[in-house]
């Protein structure tokens, strides 16, 4: 442990389940979003449209998050964040690559490196400069805020990352029917899989900061979705959460686990803060027993095909 309590990086012994604690590392978590904002939305204009958007997210790997290959031409590129040795690397099908180093820098500061990497590799890519998801959004060339980063709490961010993908994952296995990726979304920032029940879901109402077409595609069937997220002004805490589109009658009035679980009202969600999982004594079966109780108050609710959409 460093002074102040902060977790350093897995090569010092830490904990598996790194502390996050949201007032230490607001500054960096907000910069962290916009530069996830930048790279993801390069995803979002060179992949092809695939169904509820699933072809904008980034994914966890064993050093930070990826793009995955993404289409240029008859090339392909990634783009890949290492909260390891901190940097951001640019690699082409062809055996190019470009590093740029993740360290203290404005939104704008690392959006003009970006874009310049991309041309350097014959990759430029149009986007739409103006973040999502977030009040107030500021264009990234204009975006002289936000910039800090400090490289422990990025390297917990991303532990924790691991952790809830690798238990997410177990948890994705048990169903048979149709359920998205683990995957990374950069405009909410947080961690999410997805079990549909098969049925179309009435017409989405919207949410703020996000275009009607976004969430009408992204909700267009009935959903039971689960995720991590690092906090915000809303909840300034990371946690896990679990809601139903559309919500069935008496969803909020469940008995989930573990105890520490609660529906917030102003989320219309159940909420398991991310610290009662960390330390609790089995933080895998803490955890898995939020997803599945929470998913089982919505498909026991929502009356789906258990027996056709659950592997036994």
């Amino acid at each position: 442990m460093s002074a102040g309590g902060r977790v350093m990086s897995s090569k010092d012994g830490a904990a598996a389940w790194p502390a996050l604690p949201f007032d230490g590392w607001r500054e960096t978590c907000a910069t962290l979003h916009m530069w996830t904002q930048v790279v993801g939305k390069v995803r979002l204009a060179r992949a092809p449209h695939v169904n509820h958007w699933w072809q904008v997210p980034l994914y966890v790997t064993s050093r930070g998050l990826t793009t995955s290959p993404m289409p240029h031409g008859q090339r392909t590129f990634q783009v890949d964040f290492d909260f390891i040795d901190h940097r951001l690397l640019v690699a082409t099908s062809e055996g190019d690559s470009r590093e740029m180093r993740l360290a203290p820098r404005t939104v704008a500061d690392f959006y003009g490196e970006f874009a310049s990497t991309l041309k350097g590799l014959g990759l430029e890519v149009k986007i739409w400069t103006t973040p999502v998801e977030v009040p107030d959004p500021v264009p990234f060339e204009k975006d002289e805020t936000h910039k800090s980063y400090d490289p422990e709490y990025a390297n917990s961010f991303w532990r924790a990352l691991v952790q809830s993908e690798r238990v997410f994952q177990r948890f994705r296995s048990g169903f048979a029917g149709k359920c998205s990726p683990v995957h990374f979304f950069w405009g909410s920032f947080d961690l999410a899989v997805t079990r549909f029940s098969g049925r179309r879901a009435p017409e989405h109402p919207g949410a703020p900061g996000v275009a009607d077409s976004i969430t009408r595609e992204a909700y267009s069937h009935e959903v039971s979705s689960a995720g991590f997220w690092p906090g915000g002004p809303a909840l300034p805490e990371p946690i896990f959460y679990s809601y139903a589109y559309p919500e069935p009658a008496g969803f909020d009035s469940a008995s989930v686990g573990p105890a520490a679980a609660y529906y917030n009202t102003d989320f219309k969600e159940f909420v398991l803060p991310y610290e009662a999982v960390r330390t609790s004594a089995d933080p895998d079966a803490a955890l898995l027993d939020f997803l599945q109780t929470t998913y089982e108050a919505a498909a026991a609710r929502a009356h789906w095909d258990r027996d056709s959409l659950e592997r036994r």
